[in-house]
């Protein structure tokens, strides 16, 4: 492979880019450092002035997918929706659309095994990702008796485990997980029908 250029001063940035084409082709564990640096077009030892190891590697990715991740969620949020419904609606497909487009940054995000408080720089961007989503949820909750009313917090966890399910089993080419729908029409059915339970909206006539 022909060696990848870098101007002076970006080689971390080159080295992170290598690590997230990688962590799509191979997966998390699937690549070593040498790899990344032969990628970036440097040499093993250059890795060593930005990053410990591969696990730092990956972290700064999924910290940088979180950044985007966040901006994401908080534009669905924020977009000029209609109504709470729509606004919350619309987080959830936020969700799925980051996944689809930014594979080797959800990878590094939730299937490395990095923790998300590996780094106080990355608990507080995924600590920003999921205020969005939990907002979202206490907007729309405030239609719900308040002795009827979930957490926003739990509210806002059961939508992204959906999203997140529909992500992992059918919006990622898992292989032998076919669907017949389209993610896009699972994940909304899915979140109708946890709304329809708490009475946020009406039943199908």
């Amino acid at each position: 492979m022909a060696k990848r250029g870098y101007h002076h001063g970006n080689l971390r940035q080159a080295l992170v880019d290598s690590a997230l084409e990688l962590i799509e082709e191979k997966g998390p564990t699937g690549f070593t450092l040498s790899e990344a640096a032969k990628r970036a077009g440097v040499t093993p030892a250059a890795v060593y002035r930005h990053f410990e190891g591969r696990e730092d590697l990956i972290a700064e990715a999924a910290r940088q997918g979180y950044e985007i991740f966040a901006d994401l969620m908080d534009y669905a949020y924020k977009g000029g929706q209609p109504s709470a419904l729509a606004a919350f609606e619309a987080t959830g497909r936020a969700y799925l659309a980051f996944a689809r487009k930014y594979p080797g940054h959800y990878i590094a995000m939730f299937e490395s095994g990095i923790s998300v408080n590996r780094t106080p720089e990355l608990a507080a961007v995924a600590r920003r990702a999921w205020d969005v989503l939990e907002r979202a949820a206490g907007d729309l909750s405030q239609h719900i008796p308040k002795e009827k009313r979930p957490p926003a917090a739990m509210f806002s966890a059961h939508i992204w485990a959906l999203s997140h399910g529909v992500v992992e089993l059918f919006a990622r080419n898992s292989p032998g997980r076919a669907s017949p729908f389209p993610p896009e029409e699972l994940l909304e059915s899915a979140i109708g029908v946890y709304l329809r339970g708490l009475g946020l909206i009406p039943p199908d006539s």
